[in-house]
């Protein structure tokens, strides 16, 4: 096949990465508070919704409640809180036409390399350009001077499976939910799911419904909360309420109550996981022994709770259409899987539930003055920008609350730079690590496996402020809302 030469670069203003949740929120912000400026955003797959396109799998829904997991701009009116997969999609595009933002959305740009002149003070981007079918046909350049990526934290192309002996023995068939596959028919099958994190507790009560069978193999187990998937309070000052109105107080209500129960988390652990056990010995009754099966190892919050909508995953359990083991896989065998333990799980169908693979940036090759960006080398910036690299700026949502409220307090300050750039006729915004006594710390403090595996090809984290992550709403608000955007340590040219 041949591969067209490059065309003649277009320049942008700013050129965001990624037509998902948050890339489809930046640009409403930028286009309403620095209008002057001319955007586009490139997406590398064929269809916009990022996540929410991508996963198919039964069930497939939000953890976080659509009152702050939505647009703060964008009020959702829909009766659920708790959102499937589908609607969640819908939101997002109806916000994109809504705004006419899906205007300027190019599909099938796959970025591959950004390369950094302070001579330009601009950003020359190597864009792979895909037809509907995702075949390559062209390569082009663009230039902007500003480069926002929201590209998520983890890789699109494929899921993390360990490596299970015997895989190749097994009969039925084995399949990752990152690639579900399309009208895949499990009824009336004994299905095995491995895994025990989000995923795993919304596919077990999902396939439940029309499996003969389905059996969740954790390794170790995880808290799960159950919550009504309808906020009866939300849809009672709808009633009474402007929309707007009631989707702020609504959305406020929810900030606080997760920021308060994710304090007590950190200061009383024991009690906190004392209340959520008793919670889902309440929910399941006698059908499962819980404290061996939701009793994890680890404290409330060193890794994300698992949510479980009206208890779907207790109600599976208590009625014998799901079951739950913990033990570990010893290895695939012709009909399941047999279990350290000597058990063995029949199956037709085995799930790996087990997690995705980290990937910041997309796997961007990203360059400065000729020499290349080592991502573990560098420390976030008030985690949205990196040390030493101008004119980025990067989405990453909270691990402690719903992703959106981070990246649209991300994209008002965003924003600010680029207004208080115009008014001082700047070009250049880089973070610098100009003080001596600043520590180096993780970026990241959850146990999740694909954090820990993933960790070590990660910016770092300050000792303080505004290197250091608080994962805190409030603060992040004080401080991106209100804080100066010219605090010493942003270096303006």
């Amino acid at each position: 096949m041949t591969v067209a030469q490059p065309a003649r670069a277009e320049h942008f203003d700013v050129l965001i990465i990624g037509a998902g949740l948050s890339g489809i929120g930046a640009a409403y912000h930028l286009q309403s508070r620095c209008p002057n400026k001319r955007y586009a955003i490139l997406e590398a797959r064929s269809a916009t919704g990022g996540t929410w396109d991508l996963f198919r799998y039964p069930g497939v829904r939000s953890d976080s409640d659509m009152y702050t997991l939505g647009y703060r701009f964008r009020p959702w009116v829909e009766g659920e809180a708790i959102a499937d997969g589908p609607a969640i999609l819908h939101y997002i595009r109806d916000t994109a036409t809504t705004f006419g933002i899906d205007q300027h959305i190019r599909l099938g740009h796959r970025l591959t390399r950004a390369s950094w002149s302070t001579v330009s003070a601009c950003w020359t981007i190597d864009v792979n350009v895909s037809g509907a079918n995702g075949e390559q046909v062209t390569h082009t350049v663009f230039t902007c001077n500003v480069l926002y990526t929201c590209t998520g934290y983890y890789d699109y192309t494929s899921g993390y499976t360990p490596e299970f002996a015997g895989t190749k023995n097994f009969s039925g068939r084995v399949v990752h939910p990152q690639q579900w596959p399309e009208a895949f028919d499990y009824r009336g099958q004994r299905v095995v799911i491995i895994g025990s994190g989000a995923t795993a507790i919304t596919l077990v009560p999902s396939m439940a419904k029309e499996a003969a069978h389905v059996t969740m193999l954790q390794r170790s187990p995880s808290y799960v909360v159950s919550r009504p998937s309808h906020d009866r309070l939300a849809n009672a000052l709808r009633r009474v309420l402007p929309t707007r109105a009631a989707y702020a107080t609504i959305r406020w209500k929810n900030v606080l109550l997760s920021t308060f129960w994710y304090a007590v988390a950190r200061r009383y652990p024991t009690f906190l996981k004392r209340v959520i056990m008793q919670r889902a010995q309440h929910e399941v009754g006698d059908a499962v022994d819980v404290g061996t099966h939701f009793n994890p190892r680890y404290k409330p919050w060193d890794e994300r709770l698992c949510l479980a909508p009206n208890a779907d995953l207790f109600t599976a359990l208590k009625t014998g259409t799901a079951s739950v083991v913990t033990d570990e896989v010893e290895m695939f065998t012709k009909t399941g899987i047999r279990t350290r333990s000597g058990a063995h799980l029949d199956a037709d169908v085995i799930v790996c539930a087990t997690g995705l693979n980290l990937r910041l940036l997309s796997n961007v090759e990203l360059v400065v003055n000729g020499t290349p960006v080592v991502l573990a080398k560098t420390m976030a910036y008030k985690g949205m920008m990196l040390s030493d690299v101008p004119n980025l700026v990067s989405a990453f949502g909270y691990t402690n609350a719903s992703w959106t409220l981070k990246c649209d307090l991300t994209a008002e300050y965003a924003c600010r730079v680029l207004q208080y750039m115009d008014r001082n006729h700047y070009h250049q915004f880089t973070p610098r690590r100009n003080d001596p006594q600043l520590l180096e710390r993780p970026v990241l403090d959850f146990t999740s496996g694909y954090v820990t595996r993933g960790l070590h090809a990660l910016p770092t984290q300050g000792s303080k402020t505004p290197w250091r992550l608080h994962q805190n709403y409030w603060r992040d608000l004080l401080m991106l809302r209100f804080g100066n955007v010219n605090d010493g340590v942003m270096e303006f040219a």
